[in-house]
């Protein structure tokens, strides 16, 4: 990477990574909290956790494309005003209701896509993925933080102060786009960067990249859902004291993230990806399970989150790998786009649900339903096709018309390792995933 590439990557990584910081850090006390406010009920507790997922997930995608047309850093900038606008609103509740208006309002700031939009705008062809991997990477690190941070903030301002720092920390981001994210010369559609309204038919199609879509929204609908009720046991039917959580959710992030590297490299390296993948999906549902029929101690409930977490991990970090593996090299931005609102949309199922679960049967059942959503998962998951192992690449040529693209594209299919070539004549682009064991660059015309 040049050092632009490194200061565009590293920067927007730091804006995404504190925004969802903000979101995340409310999931381990909110369920704490929430009994002081007026008009409250379990229901109304999972819907006020879950509900930026629902804005977010309508609004990312049409506020990409529309940073196609005023720009990308009006409508990231715009995003996290609203996302401040949505924390102070919560900040200052104390009314259940006015809190879930808050949480609907952060989830409108929906700016994920047009930061990768920008990110591909600031990058060269050759160098996107990288950028956008970091991305990926700084959230899974800001949710690890905020189950540090949430506990440990909780006791020292509460949570109307944690929605106070996310105000300013949107702020700080604000000024980090303005003056620190570089601006770039020109902003054009990247197809492997956001989604392309024309592709929307050819991805909502394909059963395998569907397949993975339901794959991120249970995941996170379990997720979520047992965050509705989590921070409850630990607290009532274990006795550990709210400002406490954290050094459990320490050791158990901790613990879990060391124990699923022999698998990533099992799915890699060895070849057992489908199996790894499935028997992730089971022992996710293993630890649901162990949660509803285990009478909750601190070490139960420490070892059947570790495993939790573990599967979560491991799930978390393959999804979207297979999701670039299974999508046409030139509809990778669409099927993300897909991908990531089914996400939100998980976050916010998981909290409707949970709540409504709870308030019905109470807590232990919201384990109970999150194991039988994962087990419901495990049907879909098994008729899954392993993708084959491909690396992609990005190519400027030189083609005029559709009939030079066509040839093209059979030029480049004839090379060595090249299993798939999309040629975008518009965008003189070739889109390749290529078998790197058999790969050689040199030969490409």
């Amino acid at each position: 990477m040049t050092r632009q590439e490194r200061r565009t990557a590293l920067s927007l990584a730091g804006v995404y990574a504190l925004r969802m910081l903000g979101l995340f850090m409310i999931l381990p006390v909110f369920a704490l909290y929430a009994g002081d406010l007026q008009g409250v009920t379990p229901a109304l507790t999972g819907l006020a956790i879950g509900v930026y997922g629902i804005t977010q997930a309508l609004l990312q995608i049409p506020a990409g494309l529309l940073s196609d047309h005023i720009g990308r850093k009006p409508v990231i900038i715009g995003g996290l005003l609203v996302f401040a606008c949505g924390s102070v609103v919560a900040a200052q509740a104390d009314s259940i209701y006015i809190v879930i208006l808050g949480r609907a309002l952060q989830g409108a700031g929906a700016i994920a896509a047009a930061i990768m939009a920008l990110t591909a705008d600031l990058t060269r062809e050759t160098q996107r993925i990288k950028a956008m991997a970091l991305i990926g990477m700084s959230i899974g690190l800001s949710f690890a933080a905020a189950m540090i941070l949430g506990p440990l903030l909780n006791e020292w301002v509460g949570v109307p102060g944690i929605f106070w720092i996310t105000a300013l920390l949107a702020l700080g981001g604000i000024l980090v786009v303005a003056f620190i994210v570089p601006r770039p010369r020109v902003s054009t559609v990247h197809r492997e960067a956001e989604a392309v309204p024309a592709q929307f038919g050819q991805v909502l199609r394909n059963p395998e990249l569907l397949r993975l879509d339901v794959g991120i929204l249970v995941l996170h609908t379990v997720l979520t859902a047992s965050f509705v009720v989590l921070p409850l046991v630990l607290r009532d039917a274990i006795g550990l004291a709210a400002a406490e959580h954290w050094k459990l959710y320490l050791p158990v992030l901790a613990g879990s993230v060391l124990a699923m590297l022999p698998f990533i490299l099992l799915a890699g390296r060895g070849g057992l990806l489908k199996p790894v993948f499935l028997g992730a999906i089971i022992v996710l549902a293993l630890a649901e399970f162990g949660l509803y029929l285990i009478s909750p101690t601190l070490t139960s409930v420490v070892v059947l989150l570790i495993v939790f977490f573990t599967a979560f991990n491991l799930l978390e970090a393959m999804l979207p790998s297979l999701v670039s593996r299974v999508a046409p090299g030139d509809c990778r931005g669409t099927a993300m786009g897909f991908y990531s609102s089914a996400q939100f949309f998980g976050a916010f199922l998981g909290g409707l649900l949970g709540g409504l679960v709870q308030g019905r049967f109470g807590l232990p059942a919201v384990f109970l339903f999150a194991a039988l959503a994962v087990v419901v998962w495990l049907v879909l998951a098994v008729p899954m096709k392993p993708p084959r192992k491909l690396s992609s690449y990005i190519y400027k040529v030189e083609v005029a018309d559709p009939d030079g693209a066509d040839r093209l594209a059979r030029e480049l299919s004839g090379v060595a390792g090249v299993a798939e070539v999309v040629v975008v004549p518009e965008d003189g682009l070739a889109y390749l995933k290529v078998d790197k064991r058999d790969f050689d660059e040199n030969l490409l015309p």
